[in-house]
């Protein structure tokens, strides 16, 4: 691992782990040295991290250059404390991580008051259901989704019917029991919404459909507010 690399995971470990964190676990959590750990820490120091403690005893980070400060109210901690954890109990775990690393950055930038209301929130998300994991990977669907890649996939439906097809991948939507992958279904010609834990393996094809997607989303907007519209003129 280059030493920037190792720097940087090395801060993230001492902004989040429980404080005073010992060089020993340190050292455990980088697969590194002792003697490594006790150098990148004094090159922190020279960048301008304030990390207190000493070898044998611990080290707490008191200021870190590398974030800059926040502050937010205590409802608006609430709120991200919140909102955080309820992702981490969506289904995907490369989400769950990102969020949990999302909240260590956060709280490593407030100040120490507002870091223990953050520690001790009132507000807790806890899901009786949580979406089953998908076996496909999500980071590699997501980067076609940034990418405004098309992809085919394989998928098996309700009816444990396999079919192929290409797809224009658009959004990801988290449900209480599922996650669905939302995309215009080449074979189809339309809109479809894609049960995750059915797809069952997709590749790559090189073919971008951009600038389609934010016209696509649009698109997909108004025939949801037609279908509600139409829904309630039935009740009327």
């Amino acid at each position: 691992m280059p030493k920037t690399d190792r720097l940087f995971r090395l801060l993230h470990l001492i902004r989040g782990l429980r404080p005073p964190v010992t060089a020993a676990r340190l050292a455990s959590a980088m697969e590194v040295s002792e003697r490594t750990i006790y150098r990148d820490i004094d090159s922190l120091r020279a960048a301008g991290a304030r990390i207190e403690g000493e070898a044998g005893v611990g080290y707490t980070m008191v200021e870190d250059p590398a974030l800059p400060p926040q502050t937010f109210t205590r409802i608006e901690i609430e709120a991200l404390t919140l909102g955080l954890a309820d992702v981490t109990q969506r289904g995907d775990a490369d989400l769950a991580r990102a969020a949990s690393d999302a909240l260590v950055k956060i709280l490593a930038t407030l100040p120490e008051r507002q870091q223990r209301q953050a520690m001790h929130a009132v507000n807790m998300a806890q899901r009786l259901i949580t979406p089953a994991t998908p076996t496909i990977d999500m980071t590699l669907l997501r980067e076609a989704m940034w990418a405004e890649e098309a992809l085919d996939i394989g998928y098996r439906d309700l009816k444990q019917e396999r079919t192929r097809r290409r797809i224009y991948p658009l959004a990801l939507s988290y449900h209480d029991r599922s996650v669905m992958l939302l995309a215009w279904c080449c074979k189809r010609q339309d809109f479809r919404s894609f049960h995750v834990t059915r797809i069952e393996g997709y590749e790559k094809t090189q073919q971008s459909f951009r600038p389609r997607r934010v016209t696509l989303l649009r698109d997909y907007v108004e025939k949801l507010r037609a279908r509600d519209q139409a829904c309630l003129d039935g009740l009327a």
